[in-house]
């Protein structure tokens, strides 16, 4: 079921394995426990692999598609370190 206010529908496992392709279980759990919509997967898979930035510089992300981003680069953000 969508959670009102939700700007759409609310994303699976299987949606999320469709938009982000193979992604660790840990982190596909993590990403369902913030209760996505489909959209908020869609932005975040744009914004990482750069998409966002055709037409100039995009608005900083928010809400759930921060957390998914953060969830995603998590690793990347350590090794850096």
């Amino acid at each position: 079921m969508d959670k009102p206010n939700s700007g759409g529908k609310a994303a699976t496992n299987a949606d999320i394995a469709g938009i982000l392709g193979p992604i660790d279980s840990d982190k596909l759990l993590e990403i369902l426990s913030l209760h996505p919509t489909v959209a908020e997967v869609e932005e975040a898979a744009m914004w990482l692999s750069g998409d966002t930035d055709v037409f100039g510089a995009s608005p900083p992300v928010k809400g759930n598609v921060s957390h998914i981003v953060t969830i995603l680069t998590a690793e990347e953000e350590e090794e850096q370190r």
